[in-house]
């Protein structure tokens, strides 16, 4: 008999600042500027300090949410085999997000997604009923659940571990 952990914990992470260098580049296919390529690492460290391993991570496999997770994933010493692309993360919409939260296997106890707003934003204050306003680019959201299957997974059931991204100052405060 497998017996879960009582509680799972959901980290979301938007893909980094993008380029618009190229207009004739479908969004699809837009690459990180240097920005984002900076801020990936300095992400990924302050992430470590957190102590959160997580089993498996998936991507949105638009190109600029693969380049981000694969930067954050080597910064943070996570093995590619714990990467998986899902081309339904492309600017998933709360829901769809809901749904594929609910279909996860129990014996991942912490999952990482990395994805695209408006989704992700919506989806994070649906599940932990904090207004967040906005994931900014490189944003961090983690969320715990009192629970020991994801399909129980449902609105204001999770509650908000920590909220992080690049602009935010160790006080907490954003600085511009």
């Amino acid at each position: 008999m497998i017996i879960f952990h009582l509680m799972k914990t959901l980290i979301l992470v938007r893909h980094a600042k993008s380029s618009w260098e190229n207009p004739d580049l479908l969004d699809f296919d837009r690459p990180l500027n240097e920005r984002g390529k900076k801020d990936v690492p300095k992400m990924a460290a302050r992430f470590r300090e957190k102590h959160i391993a997580p089993a498996i991570i998936f991507t949105s496999s638009a190109k600029r949410a693969l380049k981000t997770c694969n930067l954050f994933s080597e910064a943070s010493g996570y093995p590619e085999t714990s990467i998986h692309t899902d081309s339904g993360l492309y600017h998933a919409s709360d829901e769809a997000l809901l749904n594929f939260v609910r279909n996860l296997r129990d014996d991942f106890n912490e999952v990482m997604i990395f994805g695209h707003n408006p989704g992700l934003t919506a989806f994070a204050e649906s599940l932990t009923s904090v207004v967040l306003e906005n994931i900014p680019t490189c944003g961090i959201v983690a969320i715990q659940f009192p629970l020991n299957e994801w399909k129980k997974v449902s609105p204001a059931t999770g509650k908000l571990l920590f909220f992080d991204f690049p602009k935010k100052n160790k006080s907490g405060e954003q600085h511009t």
